[in-house]
């Protein structure tokens, strides 16, 4: 079936109606060679994959929503809302400071007031000007030398972080780290804006050298975050292909509300897992994308059901799975019902969605029965399985992992984060 239940015409055809009608002319053709026949249905097929998968998109998939074709652009100005600020937001108001860096008193040009008063002044008026320059400072350090009777000479010591005739000081190096790996903005705009507003002549090698200064000097924080994540309660996992000098390689994310940890790696499993270390040592709640590397880790284990959701979308549309459409709408009601109780549910509630939740898996049983044994070609592995089968199967075996955020308030703050 067509994805998204929505009629694709290509130059007004009708895609899905002109695919229907050519397997009925297909199956009303007696005369047509095996061959022929054989070769028709696998280009019927090909097309179906490829129409499937312009139906993809990030409400049914993994896919970024950058990527979805002529997304309607929502306005943030919903339920009728004042522009601003909303009652109860903590917003930043500009406010006056109690101790100005400069005042400048203005004096009332005698000349234009009326001569025939007497005046004496009973106070001021304040309005402030926030206002920031840029500027550039040289400080220059001038080490005393001494000589004593034998001609002896001594020089005072110079700061321990300046060691040349001529360098750039830490406000710059550290202003210079914070545009290149917090604003991600490049080297070249950075030496312009240096250049341009301080008319400092900055090289890319010493942005570069700044980077990797400011990368060495947190390695006691890596030790830190790395042990803070392997201690915590609750853990969320993920790993993405990034490259890097033109090199696929993945970078692997570890965090929790409080702490997050980057690290790129060659590899995208245990083995890059076990050189982080912070999986080996965790023992609290695992919340993760259903990746196995992951379960080979004795910790308890929570599944994302923002990736469910996606899922349960695509097996609706694509597939026609309606067991899939109503999980949606359950594992949606959980979630609100989780959040009107304060995180957690009562045992009584739980009880009654798992309850619910075994008994709609039953009857997707029998939409998405797994594939007949008897019609198996090859004798050994495991047949293969649809999509749908495959997630229907793994919400069934996973069932503790899936439904983990009802039940304990420490877990919930996380687990359905982009679903809230």
């Amino acid at each position: 079936m067509i994805s998204r239940g929505i009629i694709l015409t290509l130059k007004d055809v009708d895609v899905e109606s002109t695919i229907k009608k050519v397997k009925q002319l297909l199956e009303e053709e007696k005369d047509l060679s095996p061959a022929l026949k054989s070769m028709i249905e696998m280009l019927i097929l090909i097309v179906t994959l490829l129409v499937n998968r312009l139906g993809l998109d990030s409400q049914n998939s993994s896919k970024p929503p950058s990527t979805d074709p002529n997304r309607k652009r929502t306005s943030k100005n919903k339920k009728n809302k004042k522009a601003g600020g909303q009652p109860g937001h903590n917003g930043s108001t500009l406010e006056k400071v109690e101790k100005p860096d400069k005042v400048k008193t203005l004096h009332i040009d005698k000349r234009t007031l009326p001569r025939d008063h007497q005046y004496h002044e009973v106070g001021f008026e304040s309005r402030q000007v926030i206002d920031f320059e840029v500027s550039t400072i040289v400080t220059e350090y001038r080490a005393q030398n001494l000589e004593d009777g034998n001609g002896k000479k001594y020089v005072a010591p110079f700061p321990e972080n300046v060691t040349r005739p001529v360098q750039y000081g830490a406000n710059l190096k550290a202003n210079a780290v914070y545009m290149s790996q917090f604003q991600l903005i490049p080297y070249k705009r950075i030496q312009d804006h240096f250049n341009d507003q301080m008319n400092i002549a900055i090289s890319a090698g010493t942005l570069f050298n700044s980077n990797k200064q400011a990368y060495d000097s947190l390695a006691r924080f890596d030790k830190i975050a790395i042990n803070k994540l392997a201690r915590s309660t609750l853990l969320h996992a993920d790993e993405t292909g990034i490259n890097v000098g033109g090199n696929r390689i993945w970078l692997h994310s570890a965090s929790n509300e409080l702490w997050t940890y980057f690290h790129p790696h060659s590899k995208r499993g245990a083995e890059a897992m076990d050189a982080i270390g912070i999986l080996p040592k965790f023992n609290g709640i695992l919340c993760h994308d259903h990746w196995k590397p992951y379960f080979q880790y004795s910790c308890a284990h929570a599944l994302c059901n923002a990736h469910h959701l996606r899922e349960l979308e695509r097996a609706w549309e694509q597939d026609k799975q309606a067991w899939a459409k109503q999980m949606k709408v359950l594992l949606e009601e959980i979630n609100k019902s989780v959040h009107d109780a304060g995180g957690q549910l009562s045992a009584t509630d739980a009880k009654r969605y798992r309850k619910k939740y075994k008994a709609l898996l039953r009857r997707a049983e029998i939409e998405c029965p797994a594939p007949d044994e008897t019609k198996r070609i090859n004798k050994r592995g495991r047949m293969k399985r649809s999509k749908a089968r495959n997630l229907l199967e793994r919400l069934i075996v996973y069932e503790q992992n899936v439904l983990r955020f009802m039940e304990t308030r420490r877990e919930r703050s996380k687990f359905y984060v982009r679903l809230i």
